[in-house]
Formats: C-alpha cells, sequence, structure tokens
C-alpha cells in the first residue's frame, strides 16, 4: 500500500470519529443535564471511540501494538476531539457568512 491511500483512509476515519464523536455527545449532553462541560465530554468520548477503534483495528489486522501506537491513537483522538469542538461551530459560521451575502 502507498502513503497516498494509508492517508486517504486515515482522513476517512478521522471524519468518521468526528461524526460519531458530535452525535453521542449530543445525546450525552441531553441525558447528562449539562453536569460536565462539553468540551471535556466531547474529549472523552472522542479518545475513548478512537481508542476502541485502534484496537479493534489491531485485532482485526492481528499485529502487535507497542508503545508508540497507542500514544500515535491518542493524537489522533486529540484531533478528533479539536475537530469535533471546533469544527462543526466553524461550518456552521461559514454557512451562515455565505447565506448572509
Amino acid at each position: 500500500m502507498n502513503i497516498e491511500s494509508n492517508l486517504a483512509t486515515l482522513i476517512a476515519i478521522i471524519g468518521v470519529l468526528v461524526a460519531v464523536t458530535n452525535i453521542i455527545v449530543e445525546v450525552l449532553k441531553k441525558v447528562i443535564w449539562d453536569k460536565i462541560p462539553t468540551s471535556l465530554l466531547a474529549l472523552i468520548v472522542a479518545l475513548a471511540l478512537t481508542l476502541v477503534a485502534f484496537f479493534a483495528w489491531a485485532s482485526y489486522v492481528g499485529f502487535v501494538i507497542v508503545w508508540y501506537m497507542v500514544v500515535a491513537a491518542v493524537v489522533v483522538g486529540l484531533m478528533v476531539a479539536y475537530a469535533a469542538m471546533f469544527g462543526f461551530d466553524k461550518l456552521k459560521e461559514i454557512l451562515a457568512n455565505l447565506n448572509n451575502n
């Protein structure tokens, strides 16, 4: 496999994780009635989803997990959390500006 297909796959996976994180956070916000900050909830959900997805994929492929792979999965989880927290707000802002023009 070449680097372009791996990068395209990683970007697609991050997009799916961001979407699922947003859905879960919205549902949990209704359930827990804002007992914890939304940003913290998004961070926890994104990290949990990313790590679960990574370990499931590693189990499916069947390779040995080393520490730096887990660190990389946590970094990807932080990117997913950032996109889930700020990406949707920025998208709404851009769409509102387009509608005003």
